[in-house]
């Protein structure tokens, strides 16, 4: 053997590991050539935050159970539309990531340290991607079911040491004149809610943005003009609270919302870039709050209907459908009655935290057994809630991200596995590997395996923009 030509050939293999899938893909001989591949004029990225796989088994479950058809995101595979692949979700300090270090590896295509937007160990900025399409002419907004300023969004818009920053980061997205922005949050715009009192509605109105805030001025959108819609102070409501309960029917869904934003950038000559963010998917699973989170699922699975219906008409618009990280990895648990003990989900009328709010310490054993079986038709033992009554007697307490009220959503999650046949392994991030799916111009790029970065990579590469970091 030529030691010398096995060495140069061993060098070479080991360093084309050391790519990404897209570095690859353009080395002569690997992969398909990046030559004469059609370009994308639009991009819209959709995330399902902290979505498992199981949280996208039981959505499909569950619209093909008791809606009787198959979900929008499944059914592009069997349809065969879409290029799929799997994702390691890593961040620079963790296997497991959060949202914001997450969200920075898709808009500023570096890994970085949980907790930070875009930002370097040593304050290095990296670029974001929303930023360098709209230096190439292009519009950009962003549209999610939590706030508008939340890690996630703005992971593809600014650059900032601490993701909880809000209220700077609901300022900068006016300073870099964001096109289309739309969620919650209102406490981070309004001046009698901000602890600085500045109007920042004032400095948007300023800047010549039409200021939306309920379902029905986003049916009366101005076109063609820069939008904020703000529709609720935090997060907007669960999608199965939303559906019960009168409170909340102004608030538009995830779908009325990326309609009317893709609506108000696609007539621009140089395209457009918007994300599209099921945010409470993430939050539901912190809860282990089953309904919550099938529906918001569901939610975002019609919003990537809405997605996929535009850019098949278009036929010059990137999808990538995708979530950040899993989140409590649901699942359905093996048993004589799973399919009808999963399907009583159908029952639930309310989400655990709504239903779960509702119970002071004053009530008694049978207004908790009543209360329970009137919002997800479960029968409590009176043991049961004698337990559930003792967080509000102060006898027990549950912490957990989002759960400022201490409620406890772990010991109710647990009784209705006995009934609903679903399972959680935390309250927390995991770090499993995780979909997606790539439809339009720009998916023959897509390798079988990637890291979050080469999403970053892959949205440049099909637009045909430069990168810059």
């Amino acid at each position: 053997m030529d030691r010398r030509k096995f060495l140069k050939g061993s060098a070479l293999f080991s360093g084309a590991f050391a790519l990404s899938p897209l570095e690859l893909a353009a080395l002569p001989g690997q992969q398909k050539s990046l030559v004469g591949s059609k370009k994308a004029k639009n991009i819209i990225f959709m995330i399902s935050d902290g979505m498992s796989l199981g949280t996208l088994t039981m959505a499909d479950l569950y619209s093909r159970n008791i809606l009787g058809k198959t979900s929008h995101w499944i059914g592009l595979y069997e349809s065969k539309k879409v290029s799929r692949a799997l994702m390691s979700t890593a961040s620079a300090s963790s296997i497991v990531t959060d949202s914001a270090a997450a969200s920075s590896a898709f808009g500023g295509g570096v890994r970085v340290k949980n907790g930070v937007l875009n930002t370097g160990p040593n304050g290095e900025k990296y670029l974001p991607v929303w930023q360098q399409f709209k230096q190439n002419g292009k519009k950009a907004g962003c549209v999610t079911t939590v706030t508008i300023t939340h890690a996630t969004p703005a992971g593809f818009c600014v650059n900032s040491e601490k993701r909880n920053a809000e209220p700077m980061i609901a300022e900068l997205y006016a300073e870099l004149g964001m096109d289309v922005m739309m969620g919650g949050g209102d406490e981070f715009f309004n001046p009698e809610k901000r602890e600085d009192r500045k109007d920042v509605y004032s400095v948007y109105e300023q800047k010549g943005y039409q200021i939306i805030r309920d379902a029905a001025g986003l049916k009366n959108i101005s076109p063609n003009r820069k939008t904020l819609g703000v529709f609720s102070t935090g997060a907007l409501p669960y999608t199965v609270d939303r559906e019960h309960l009168n409170e909340f029917k102004d608030t538009p869904t995830l779908a009325e919302m990326t309609v009317a934003a893709i609506g108000q950038m696609k007539d621009h000559p140089q395209g457009f870039v918007l994300q599209v963010e099921g945010g409470k998917v993430d939050w539901s699973a912190h809860a282990n709050d089953v309904a919550a989170l099938i529906h918001d699922q569901l939610a975002f699975d019609k919003a990537v209907k809405a997605a996929i219906d535009f850019a098949e008409r278009d036929g010059n618009t990137l999808v990538i459908i995708t979530t950040d990280h899993g989140n409590a990895n649901p699942g359905t648990i093996y048993g004589p009655d799973a399919t009808k003990n999963f399907n009583s989900i159908a029952n639930y009328k309310y989400t655990n935290e709504y239903i779960l709010n509702k119970i002071h310490a004053d009530f008694n054993i049978q207004q908790v057994k009543d209360w329970i079986y009137e919002g997800n038709r479960i029968s409590l033992t009176d043991d049961e809630a004698r337990l559930l009554l003792g967080f509000y007697n102060g006898l027990e307490k549950e912490d957990g991200l989002y759960n400022y009220k201490k409620l406890p959503f772990k010991l109710y999650s647990e009784i209705q596995k006995k009934h609903n046949s679903v399972g959680w392994i935390s309250m927390d991030h995991s770090g499993d590997y995780v979909e997606v799916a790539i439809y339009g111009p720009g998916s023959e790029l897509l390798m079988p395996f990637i890291k979050n970065t080469d999403l970053h990579d892959l949205m440049l590469h099909a637009a045909q923009v430069s990168a810059k970091k």
